[in-house]
């Protein structure tokens, strides 16, 4: 098994294990007894909302953007939601959409296929015409898990003037199951439906983020692991051209993800079809609607969920191939992702690696160049096992498609390259393994960007200062397509370094990359040779 195998077989179980012990989202507190401050109130669309104030910002929860994909309306695109009488209350986080993985949320509660609703944050002294740039966040959990409602914008939208929005999507094979039966029910021929969803939010804020204060022409799509697939995916989307004006991509490079093709696509929808009793094709979609969600997480326990696929009208060529080729909506990029990546796979798939089985594994995988791979990530340099394989995982998988995909970007659009690097970061809850280190690993970073509870301990000071320089960062990139902040170090685009170190040439993904550390936020020029990304250039590991 290459190492390559490994982490595309393992992503799905380890990102599930995320959530394993994570507490639900918690409920929003009370509304402010009579006599108190005023509940904010905005009017759109659909009708009037009201929302609350807490912890300095003003939050709408549980808003829908689209109708609820229930009933007859499973696996079909999202409709634009119904208008309402009187004031809703949005004062209390919807449901997430329903989980497909072994483990899921914790509260079985707090799941549901009504689930397309979202949650929107902004200062306090927001108001209608202010025209604040708008974040709109996608949540990541392999196409299969997870929830906006664990990435509170509360902070960020008070600390940076700006409008955060955090959604919902269908997941897996209610959001990604590309069979022709469904897709001819829609005018983009597309079974890509937690993408369709995707758009749809868009639209929805296109429509109404003005009344928030928010700017519909500036408005900035994030996301990480497969949120920042969906970045990349909507960047090359046609229909999504027009919807958003800067993109941010955090531990998901383009040239990494996985976008299975029609064909490939197909093949694996009908195996679901089959395994969830509905093989006939004349009758699939009936079937399908029909049969509990129950069963649709049983049928599909043992197939991993694919993700947005191309070769239809949403998505006519995968991401990295229109990205290369030039076609596709071009927007600022803000691109990066964690020193240690994949420790935190390793720690959940292989805790107890011994040297043997690590040196069996590589030179299986990588044939004839197994011993110079092995000679480069030697154990007695890392200091175990565990900490050389998550070393060459990181720098072949996350670390290297990061720079190559950053390289994609800046010869077309303005580009800034991150690595997040706090050696003592808090391990996700649910996730720590006694005895090995996971810090800078995969979903690190998430605790500083957002109010963000799945955390093993709160930030320590020293962190949260960390944490709002980042936000700064990221605020200003929304608001002028540059992250450029006074008062902190600066940050130079893709391509305008020096390209010295020893790793650098034509192609080797060497240039400037902001290291976002505790106590030493600086640039480098070294990523490309840290990351040993000139070696790995000459064996591509294949995309997931």
């Amino acid at each position: 098994m290459t190492v390559r195998s490994l982490l595309g077989t393992t992503l799905a179980l380890a990102l599930a294990a995320l959530l394993a012990s994570a507490p639900p989202a918690p409920a929003a507190p009370r509304a402010a007894a009579p006599g108190g401050p005023p509940r904010p109130v905005v009017t759109v669309a659909q009708g009037v909302l009201r929302g609350q104030t807490r912890d300095g910002a003003q939050e709408f929860l549980g808003v829908p953007y689209a109708a609820p994909p229930v009933g007859t309306e499973r696996l079909r695109a999202p409709r634009p939601p119904a208008r309402w009488h009187g004031v809703r209350e949005a004062a209390r986080q919807a449901p997430a959409c329903l989980q497909f993985s072994p483990f899921g949320l914790g509260d079985p509660q707090a799941v549901s296929e009504d689930c397309l609703y979202l949650d929107v944050y902004r200062p306090r002294t927001a108001r209608p015409g202010a025209r604040l740039p708008v974040i709109l966040w996608m949540h990541g959990g392999a196409y299969s898990q997870g929830t906006g409602s664990q990435f509170g914008g509360r902070t960020m939208a008070e600390l940076t003037g700006s409008v955060v929005v955090s959604t919902n999507y269908r997941l897996g094979q209610l959001g990604y199951l590309a069979l022709p039966e469904l897709g001819r029910e829609n005018a983009l021929r597309s079974g890509s439906f937690g993408l369709l969803d995707q758009l749809q939010a868009l639209r929805w804020t296109r429509e109404n983020i003005g009344r928030f204060g928010g700017d519909p022409g500036n408005v900035t799509i994030s996301g990480q692991s497969a949120g920042a697939g969906s970045v990349c995916a909507l960047l090359a989307a046609p229909p999504a051209a027009g919807l958003f004006h800067r993109a941010v991509l955090q531990s998901g490079p383009c040239t990494l993800l996985r976008t299975p093709d029609a064909a490939g696509a197909e093949a694996h929808a009908r195996s679901f079809a089959a395994k969830a009793g509905c093989p006939v094709p004349a009758e699939v979609a009936a079937c399908l609607r029909a049969a509990s969600g129950a069963a649709l997480i049983e049928a599909a326990r043992t197939l991993p969920t694919p993700g947005p696929a191309s070769g239809d009208g949403l998505l006519p060529v995968a991401p990295a191939q229109a990205i290369a080729g030039g076609s596709w909506n071009r927007v600022p990029v803000l691109i990066g992702s964690t020193r240690s990546e994949a420790r935190f796979f390793v720690a959940l798939t292989q805790p107890r690696l011994t040297a043997e089985e690590y040196a069996a594994q590589v030179l299986a995988g990588h044939g004839l160049a197994g011993p110079e791979v092995l000679a480069r990530y030697p154990v007695a340099e890392h200091g175990s096992p565990y900490l050389a394989l998550s070393a060459l995982m990181t720098d072949s998988a996350f670390a290297c498609h990061t720079a190559w995909t950053a390289e994609l970007f800046a010869s077309q659009v303005p580009t800034f390259v991150y690595e997040f690097d706090d050696p003592r970061s808090p391990t996700l809850a649910g996730a720590q393994v006694p005895g090995l280190d996971q810090s800078n690993a995969h979903s690190a970073e998430l605790a500083y960007l957002h109010d963000f509870t799945m955390g093993e301990r709160p930030l320590t000071p020293v962190q949260v200062a960390l944490g709002n320089r980042m936000k700064r960062y990221w605020g200003a990139f929304a608001r002028f397509g540059a992250p450029v902040v006074p008062g902190q170090a600066a940050w130079p685009p893709a391509g305008s370094g020096s390209g010295t170190d020893s790793g650098s040439g034509a192609g080797s993904g060497s240039g400037p990359v902001l290291t976002l550390h505790p106590s030493a936020t600086r640039t480098t020029t070294s990523f490309a040779t840290d990351h040993q990304c000139a070696f790995w250039r000459t064996r591509p590991p294949r995309p997931l």
